[in-house]
């Protein structure tokens, strides 16, 4: 069975309220700890297998500020996958030019062990 674990922040510690379950109300210091929380609550009250989705309730800033983190990080992965692909592009063309792994590394700004992975 699906639940939804609505987690509000009361002083330390996470309310937890699952609507699926009538009467299912628990608690959890920190948030990786309210799906354990959840499922021991729902098997005293006859539901012993649960799938748990955790739905913080946060305010709209907080969830804003999360949302641009995620898509922050997802540009910079994107961007470090291009720079790895790139660098190694250059390397390729300056290593088959001729040119020796100390002077790629010296072009590159990089150090000769890595111009060695790289290529």
């Amino acid at each position: 069975m699906k639940v939804t674990a609505q987690a509000t922040r009361s002083g330390k510690w996470w309310a937890v309220e699952v609507p699926e379950i009538p009467g299912l109300f628990t608690q959890a210091r920190r948030l990786d700890q309210v799906v354990e929380a959840v499922a021991d609550a729902a098997s005293m009250l006859g539901h012993p297998q649960v799938e748990v989705e955790i739905v913080p309730q946060l305010s709209a800033g907080d969830l804003a500020a999360i949302e641009t983190a995620k898509a922050r990080r997802s540009q910079l992965r994107e961007a470090e996958a291009a720079a790895a692909a790139a660098s190694r592009d250059a390397v390729s063309r300056l290593r088959a030019d001729g040119l020796p792994v100390r002077d790629v590394a010296v072009l590159m700004g990089i150090s000769p062990q890595r111009v060695s992975v790289l290529a």
